[in-house]
């Protein structure tokens, strides 16, 4: 009897997380394209400029946890969902604030900053968890890598899209358009997002191969069996197991370059090199496209280590280590000149960046099946306190010295932290085992991490 042909609906799922990232990162975006613009036309300093930055910050943080624990208790599809609408209805708003009086102006778009971080804090949870449900082990790594090197992609497609719209039509439109964008999507992914089990269009042979190849199929049973929902003595649990504390260190300097590069960056170039916005925004596109090409690049590669038979641990960890010792290329900037050669090592600095940003890889191969999202919105509390600090530090250093150079040595400083994280912190990378039961001074449990930073070759964690 011939065997049934497997369906690639997770493909299907695979894209629309990547083009839901892809609006997450662009509306996040936005407020870096306008910054320049909107600090001219409202007369505040750089440091209110890093505070409205970190607007979205404070707020994602904070909505990390309550966000996963929502994941984990009513599902993905429709927290995401709502939160997808909502954050666009917050983009959208503020489209409308360039008419008050300033302190109005200043004050109501840190609160719809606020807002919109808030309504996000459920989105790279999702992904994560998504992701562990439609994905195999050894396909998981590509799967993270494409949804998180949508952030990349995102500023490379709406960069020169949202600083020609600024230049032609002013920087209030920039948030009206993405808005629109946003709310439109969300009625998309309602009817295109189901579980494995309940998907139209899976077959049995596609949804046997993701479940015996390390899929959580069976992620969602305990919430539609009665249940009340993680519960909040795992967090302790998870904050009490070195290996992700050292993921969550290492994901926090991650971050700091990220935020670099979302709110800053086009700043750096009008201000300090002296382009225009229009200019800017498509001199922007180029790292990031880079980005966007090192992000899927260190996925597949990771994927290809953990095919050929080495461990979980190396797949994950040499991408990483590699890629964000490439990122602190972007310090050479401060000792060049010409242009083409500050955008050369950014560019490879966001490359590196976007080869080392395998964070979420490494949380849908370690969170525990029982708390998904939870472990996720922990792993991105930590992550995205980045978001706060790193607008704020750099808006303070260019007030106290009047240039970027200090700003960008601290940024480097971030991707040496994250390496030595990864080599000396986290050891090795496997799923986390939760005790239900009373644990005496004890953690979560995983392996003792092995001699080598990068782990034991020829041998896969158990997952």
């Amino acid at each position: 009897m011939q065997a049934i042909k497997q369906t690639r609906v997770r493909y299907l799922i695979l894209l629309m997380l990547f083009l839901v990232t892809t609006i997450n990162y662009a509306d996040r975006a936005t407020i870096s394209i306008a910054g320049s613009s909107m600090q001219k036309d409202l007369g505040f300093d750089a440091v209110t400029l890093g505070y409205i930055f970190s607007a979205f910050g404070w707020a994602y943080v904070l909505g990390q946890i309550p966000g996963g624990w929502l994941l984990d208790r009513f599902g993905s599809k429709r927290v995401y969902a709502v939160s997808i609408f909502t954050w666009s209805l917050f983009t959208l708003l503020q489209g409308f604030v360039g008419g008050m009086p300033v302190a109005w102006a200043v004050t109501t778009m840190f609160m719809l900053r606020f807002l919109v971080g808030f309504a996000e804090a459920p989105s790279f949870p999702g992904n994560a968890r998504i992701v562990a449900a439609w994905f195999p082990t050894a396909e998981r790594g590509t799967a993270s890598a494409v949804f998180n090197s949508a952030q990349y992609f995102a500023t490379a497609l709406f960069a020169p899209l949202m600083g020609w719209i600024v230049h032609k039509f002013g920087w209030e439109h920039v948030f009206v358009m993405m808005g629109v964008l946003g709310i439109v999507f969300s009625g998309i992914w309602l009817k295109t997002i189901y579980n494995p089990k309940e998907h139209p269009r899976i077959n049995r042979a596609e949804l046997e191969h993701i479940e015996q190849n390390g899929g959580l199929v069976d992620m969602d049973s305990a919430r539609k069996s009665g249940s009340q929902g993680p519960r909040w003595d795992y967090i302790r649990q998870l904050l009490t197991n070195r290996m992700l504390v050292g993921v969550y260190l290492g994901q926090y300097c991650i971050n700091g370059i990220t935020y670099f590069f979302l709110t800053w960056f086009p700043v750096y170039l009008v201000q300090e090199r002296g382009m225009s916005i229009l200019k800017a925004g498509f001199i922007a596109s180029l790292p990031a496209l880079c980005g966007f090409i090192g992000g899927v690049l260190g996925g597949v590669l990771s994927d290809a280590l953990l095919r050929r038979g080495h461990s979980l641990t190396l797949a994950r960890k040499l991408p990483i280590v590699t890629g964000l010792l490439l990122s602190t290329s972007m310090v050479f900037c401060n000792y060049v000149e010409a242009e083409w050669m500050v955008v050369g090592f950014m560019t490879l600095a966001f490359f590196g960046k976007g080869l080392g940003a395998l964070g979420w890889a490494v949380v849908a191969d370690t969170s525990p099946k029982q708390i998904a999202g939870l472990s996720g919105g922990l792993f991105n509390t930590f992550g995205n306190i980045a978001s706060i600090t790193t607008p704020i530090v750099i808006g303070y250093i260019i007030s106290a010295t009047g240039s970027f150079k200090w700003a960008l040595v601290y940024v480097g400083a971030n991707a040496l932290v994250a390496v030595f994280s990864y080599l000396v912190i986290v050891g090795r990378i496997q799923r986390v085992e939760l005790r239900d039961g009373p644990t005496q001074g004890g953690s979560a449990r995983n392996e003792e991490a092995p001699a080598s930073p990068l782990g034991p070759q020829g041998s896969t964690a158990s997952v």
